[in-house]
C-alpha cells in the first residue's frame, strides 16, 4: 500500500509533485547508499533476525508520519528524513529474504529455486493487491489512515515471521567479513558474475518498461487511467501467474536452462508493442512477458545463493540486490530519453527499431550469458 499511499499523501498535503518525487528518491537513496553495507549486518546478525528487526522497526516508524501530521509537527525535512529512515531497511530485508531461504529448505538449488518463485509471486501479489486496496480505502479513510493501516502491516509480519520461521543456530564465520567482501567475491569468481550480470540487467531493463506504460496509455489510448491500470495489473498478475508455474517447471529443468529458456521467452511478447495493437493484445503481451520473470530471478538467485559460500552469502546477495537498485535510475532515465526523443512507438522508424532492439540485445545477452554458465563448485574464500 505504501507505494500508492505515500505519494498520495505527500501530494495531498503538499500539492507538490517535486515534493513527491523528493520522497520517492528519499526512501530509495539508503538502498543505493548503505545497501552494500547492511550485508556485514545481515552476515552477522542472521537473515531471520534482520527480517524481525526490520519488520519491528518500519511499523513505528511509518506511524509516526501520520501521527506527526495530525499534530502539525511534520515538516518536510522531518517527513524525508523519516521516509529516508524507512529505506534503510529495505536493502538487509530483501537480502534476508532470499539467504534464509537455505536454512528453511536446505541447499538444494532446485528447492532454493521454488523457494525464489514463491517469494516473487509473494512480492507480485502484494504489487497487485496493495495499491488497488489502498486506491480503495484512501476515498474513505484518506491518504493519512491508510499509512496506519501500512503501518500495522509491517507489525503483522513481524508477527508471522516470529512464529513461522524457525530460529537456527547463528553461523560462527571463520573470518571477519569486510564491507566490500561480497563484492570481491562476486568479481573473483568468474560463474557468479555472468548471473549476477544478469540480474543487473533486468534491474535496468524492467524501469523502462514500467515508466513506458502510463506513457503508451495516455498517448495511445486517449490518455485513459483506466487502461493504465490494467496494464500494470497484467504485469503483477502475470508474475503471480509465473511464479506457481516455476515452482513446478525447476522440478524437471535445471535452475540456469529454465532461466535462459525463460529470458528468451520474456522478450518475444514485447516486440508487439512498437506495433500499436489494441490494448488488449497490449495486455496480453504484458501478462505473458511478466509471466517470465520468475521463471528468470528465482533459479538465478537460487544459483547464486547456493554456489556462495556461507560465511559471505549475506553480503554477497546485498551486494547484487544494491547494485541492481543503482540500475534502476539509469532505465528510467534511458527510457525517459527514448520516449522524450521518438515517443513511445511510432514517431519515425528508428523509433520502432530501438523500442524493439532495447529489449531484445539486453535479453538474447543475457541469455547466453546464463546459458553458458556451468555447474561449478563454490570458491571458498581466502582467509589471508
Amino acid at each position: 500500500m505504501t507505494f500508492l499511499a505515500l505519494p498520495w499523501f505527500v501530494l495531498v498535503t503538499t500539492g507538490s509533485p517535486g515534493k513527491m518525487s523528493l520522497v520517492l528518491a528519499a526512501e530509495i537513496a539508503p538502498m543505493a547508499i548503505l545497501g552494500i553495507p547492511s550485508g556485514v549486518i545481515v552476515q552477522r546478525i542472521g537473515a531471520r533476525s534482520t527480517m524481525l528487526l526490520s519488520d519491528f522497526a518500519r511499523a513505528p516508524i511509518l506511524a509516526s508520519i501520520p501521527l506527526l501530521h495530525s499534530a502539525g509537527m511534520l515538516s518536510f525535512p522531518l517527513l524525508l528524513g523519516l521516509v529516508a529512515l524507512l529505506g534503510c531497511f529495505m536493502p538487509p530485508y530483501y537480502a534476508s529474504q532470499r539467504t534464509i531461504l537455505p536454512e528453511l529448505v536446505g541447499e538444494d538449488e532446485r528447492m532454493m529455486s521454488q523457494g525464489n518463485s514463491l517469494i516473487e509471486g509473494g512480492t507480485a501479489f502484494s504489487a497487485l493487491i496493495g495499491p488497488a486496496l489502498a486506491g480503495l480505502l484512501i476515498p474513505f479513510i484518506g491518504a493519512p489512515n491508510v499509512l496506519y493501516v501500512d503501518a500495522a502491516t509491517y507489525f503483522v509480519a513481524f508477527v508471522l515471521v516470529l512464529a513461522f520461521v524457525p530460529r537456527r543456530k547463528a553461523l560462527v564465520a571463520s573470518m571477519r567479513p569486510k564491507v566490500l567482501s561480497g563484492v570481491r567475491f562476486l568479481l573473483g569468481d568468474k560463474p557468479l558474475v555472468p548471473l549476477a550480470a544478469v540480474v543487473v540487467a533486468f534491474g535496468f531493463f524492467m524501469p523502462g518498461v514500467s515508466a513506458g506504460l502510463p506513457v503508451y496509455a495516455f498517448t495511445e489510448f486517449d490518455g485513459s487511467a483506466r487502461i493504465a491500470g490494467l496494464f500494470y495489473a497484467a504485469v503483477s498478475a502475470g508474475a503471480l501467474v509465473g511464479s506457481l508455474v516455476a515452482v513446478m517447471a525447476v522440478r524437471k529443468t535445471s535452475p540456469l536452462r529454465l532461466s535462459g529458456l525463460a529470458m528468451l521467452a520474456f522478450v518475444v511478447p514485447l516486440w508487439v508493442l512498437p506495433f500499436l495493437p489494441p490494448w488488449p493484445v497490449v495486455f496480453v503481451a504484458l501478462f505473458a512477458a511478466m509471466f517470465c520473470t520468475p521463471l528468470i530471478n528465482g533459479p538465478l538467485i537460487a544459483v547464486l545463493t547456493s554456489r556462495t559460500p556461507d560465511e559471505l552469502r549475506a553480503m554477497v546477495i546485498t551486494a547484487v540486490i544494491s547494485i541492481n537498485t543503482l540500475a534502476a535510475p539509469l532505465g528510467f532515465v534511458a527510457a525517459g530519453l527514448m520516449i522524450e526523443r521518438w515517443g513511445v512507438a511510432r514517431s519515425s522508424p528508428p523509433s520502432l527499431r530501438g523500442l524493439r532492439g532495447w529489449p531484445w540485445s539486453t535479453e538474447a545477452s543475457s541469455c547466453a550469458i546464463a546459458m553458458s554458465t556451468r555447474s561449478a563448485s563454490p570458491r571458498l574464500p581466502s582467509h589471508g
